[in-house]
């Protein structure tokens, strides 16, 4: 269980997660053609305006990612029923972000690797302090706290129409993805290899 109650434990989880998926997009964005790395509506947003204008071949490199990202969550979900725990999910991540800089591979390559990783991200721990929570895009995330918020401040019904999760909790996911996408960029300014904090931080929580 680790050294942390479950709720602490949980916090610290979904937020580092979080951390870890601002990271790769940034860097992604920034340094892999302008495509994301763990924000796959973004990259159908963008693979679409590609195809209206006729430029397929961007189109497809915003495309291919989500390829990668749905193995990489099968992967995850396949290992979680072998092993019960998101230990080994987060072991290969840790290991893809941490080698991906050092490949001799193309930018293309690149973000498949990394959108993989998110993938396994994105399946490997889905459940915080009781609910679903994802730590790879925060649009959700967003919702739901607004729908937390307006539960505190107006209950309402005495049952509520769904479990939505702590406020606080889905506040801190959301700053979370924000700090990781800041500290991406502010990475890149000292090292091509920014994305070694990300496996850092998955490597600190195999521990919490």
């Amino acid at each position: 269980m680790g050294l942390l109650a479950l709720p602490a434990r949980d916090t610290v989880r979904a937020t580092t997660l979080t951390i870890v998926a601002g990271i790769a997009d940034a860097v992604g964005y920034l340094t892999m053609g302008s495509v994301f790395a763990a924000n796959m509506t973004g990259n159908t947003v963008l693979a679409g305006i590609a195809a209206a204008q006729q430029h397929w071949l961007d189109a497809w490199h915003h495309l291919s990612p989500l390829i990668a990202f749905f193995i990489g969550a099968m992967l995850s979900r396949l290992l979680l029923r072998l092993t019960r725990r998101p230990t080994a999910s987060l072991s290969i991540e840790a290991v893809l972000l941490a080698f991906v800089g050092f490949l001799p591979v193309g930018q293309e390559a690149a973000v498949a690797i990394v959108a993989l990783a998110m993938g396994v991200q994105a399946s490997s721990i889905t459940h915080f302090t009781g609910s679903a929570i994802s730590t790879v895009v925060v649009t959700s995330t967003l919702a739901r706290t607004a729908d937390a918020v307006l539960d505190r401040l107006w209950p309402g019904e005495r049952k509520p129409l769904a479990a939505i999760a702590n406020p606080r909790l889905l506040a801190l996911t959301w700053i979370g993805y924000f700090v990781g996408a800041v500290a991406g960029v502010l990475l890149l300014g000292i090292t091509p290899y920014a994305l070694l904090v990300s496996s850092a931080l998955l490597v600190a929580l195999l521990f919490v």
